[in-house]
């Protein structure tokens, strides 16, 4: 761990810390809010090449930024990892629970050791981390945690994973209520089909169906970006949210609206025309 005390070059920029920021939604992330100025603590678990690598990013942005090996799996590297925050800067405006994993299983091949993990990996961190998060915000902040739409909508594989963004989403209500009064939003932003590396790992899993199938009910037509889902978060963070807490946004291109049976499958009578113009 560091032993830089506070960190007085960060001025009066935002310090934002992010779990998982080493890739994916989290660095697309820390990167939006390098170029808004902020700092930004990027917490990784292993990859510290490509955590050095986003730091450099961000500062090419225009941030100031850190790299933090913490794993928040387990309690240790949760006050690991606040305790580098506290030392180097002393204070936090933004915390936001991004880093995630599961096994992906049916039910009844679940064991006690995927429930123990994907409860260390995926809900633990967040209560935890937001418990340290709100001693370090005494000018009041942001909690912000990612869910996915498997938190609402039941498919293959997904339950273990599913039933902990679920239990996020009622966490962010639940800490919206009791930490408004320290001027702290809380919200969750739920991504459907994300372009990224986890939705390539699950669609690569043995049995499970062509993602084309998916693409082709969901109303905007494509996978949502790794950008889109960091613009809402960032949204959330910024000062045009300040009235909005215990929410959860949904980035998921119309997904979650539909319902059999679907438009893609109607026939040729009941097929959506093309967009009508003034002339037509």
């Amino acid at each position: 761990m560091n032993d830089i005390r506070h960190d007085d070059a960060a001025g009066e920029s935002t310090i934002s810390l992010i779990t998982g920021a080493s890739r994916g939604i989290g660095r697309a992330l820390a990167l939006t809010l390098a170029r808004q100025g902020g700092t930004v603590v990027v917490n990784y678990k292993k990859n510290a090449e490509l955590a050095e690598k986003t730091v450099a990013d961000i500062e090419e942005a225009g941030g100031r930024g850190i790299a933090v090996q913490a794993d928040v799996e387990t309690t240790e590297g949760v006050t690991a990892l606040f305790d580098e925050v506290a030392e180097r800067y002393g204070r936090l405006d933004h915390f936001v629970s991004n880093a995630a994993a599961s096994v992906f299983k049916n039910i009844l091949d679940l064991g006690q050791h995927h429930l123990d993990r994907s409860y260390a990996m995926n809900l633990r961190p967040f209560v935890l981390g937001a418990q340290q998060a709100v001693k370090l915000m005494d000018d009041g902040g942001r909690i912000v945690a990612l869910s996915s739409y498997g938190s609402v909508r039941a498919y293959p594989t997904y339950a273990a994973l599913g039933g902990m963004k679920a239990a996020i989403e009622a966490w962010v209500r639940y800490m919206a209520v009791e930490f408004a009064p320290y001027g702290i939003n809380v919200n969750a932003v739920n991504g459907g089909l994300i372009d990224s590396d986890s939705l390539a790992y699950f669609y690569g899993i043995e049995g499970m169906p062509d993602m084309r199938g998916v693409l082709d009910r969901i109303p905007a037509g494509r996978p949502g970006t790794v950008q889109e889902m960091a613009d809402t978060v960032a949204f959330l963070l910024s000062e045009g949210a300040g009235y909005i807490t215990g929410q959860t946004l949904v980035v998921d291109g119309g997904l979650s609206v539909v319902a059999p049976p679907f438009f893609t499958d109607a026939g040729e009578a009941l097929q959506l025309p093309p967009r009508p113009t003034r002339e037509s």
